[in-house]
């Protein structure tokens, strides 16, 4: 990395784990926090689009649509996410290439299930193989956001539905005896009043989500857990910087860091209740009889 790092075997000390710190494989260790956190913040708000649509449709008075919002709340819930995800992933990736050998290759003759094998028209692989290193990895990273954000909004669908049936039954009924339709009574009062006792079972969520992030590294993305196996395994002397087994100091290092992360969600989130609840106790009751 530097010019000082060229020769790493005239190193020692300090200098010899500067150099080592400093290294391609590091940045790349170092770079892998941010991929972490951005996981987070994407997956975090396409997971509650998921919960809030899904929390709906459970709650549609269109049977078809209720039986939808239910059946996906309780297959993804009743499934391990462990194995959703295995699954998930590379049933989502045959899918989306099936489409587009669908359309790009209409006159392929040859069966696309071979064996074991799924074979599509080079067009249909998605990405390319001509394709970038980043393509790749952009869109692997594409397809773990899409499936943390499916479990997640299923759980999520879950606890929202249960906060609307939480909020008083009586304020919505005099909302609709105010003139106010379906939908402006869920946007107007249903949908405000529901965050206060949405919001616990959400931010539990939010933590098993952040203890979640680790499984990024069966999902084929080089995370945090992949560069901590990676870089703390033994090294030999035909590597550049040999080392014996560190991978006790690497997870050290990502134990401080999801404890950080947990420590300052808390406090986001105390802070974030406290706000929402602020003057909702019985306020969307006074709110309508002075509006009467």
């Amino acid at each position: 990395m530097f010019a000082a790092c060229t020769d790493p075997d005239a190193l020692d000390g300090l200098a010899w784990l500067g150099c080592y710190l400093t290294t391609g494989k590091h940045m790349a260790f170092y770079a892998s926090f941010g991929t972490v956190l951005l996981l987070l913040a994407v997956t975090a708000p396409a997971a509650l689009l998921f919960g809030y649509g899904g929390a709906l449709a459970a709650r549609s008075p269109v049977a078809p649509l209720r039986w939808l919002g239910k059946t996906y709340t309780a297959v993804v819930r009743g499934v391990p996410d462990i194995i959703f995800f295995l699954f998930f992933v590379i049933a989502l990736d045959q899918a989306f290439e099936w489409l587009r050998h669908k359309a790009l290759c209409p006159g392929w003759d040859q069966p696309i299930r071979q064996g074991n094998d799924f074979l599509v028209c080079p067009e249909a692989k998605l990405p390319l193989s001509s394709a970038p290193q980043w393509v790749h990895e952009s869109y692997g990273f594409a397809l773990a956001v899409l499936t943390f954000a499916i479990v997640f909004g299923a759980f999520a669908a879950n606890v929202i539905e249960g906060a609307m049936r939480a909020v008083p039954r009586a304020q919505l009924e005099t909302a609709e005896a105010y003139g106010m339709t379906r939908a402006q009574v869920t946007r107007r009062v249903l949908v405000p009043q529901m965050w206060t006792y949405a919001l616990p079972g959400l931010g539990n969520l939010w933590m098993i989500l952040i203890k979640a992030t680790p499984l990024l590294f069966l999902l084929g993305v080089e995370d945090i857990v992949y560069w901590a196996r990676e870089l703390g395994g033994s090294k030999t002397d035909i590597y550049a910087y040999p080392h014996p087994d560190w991978r006790l100091w690497y997870f050290l290092g990502l134990l401080v860091f999801y404890l950080a992360l947990t420590r300052l969600s808390e406090i986001f989130l105390a802070r974030l209740s406290i706000r929402v609840g602020r003057g909702l106790d019985g306020q969307g009751t006074r709110d309508l009889e002075v509006q009467g």
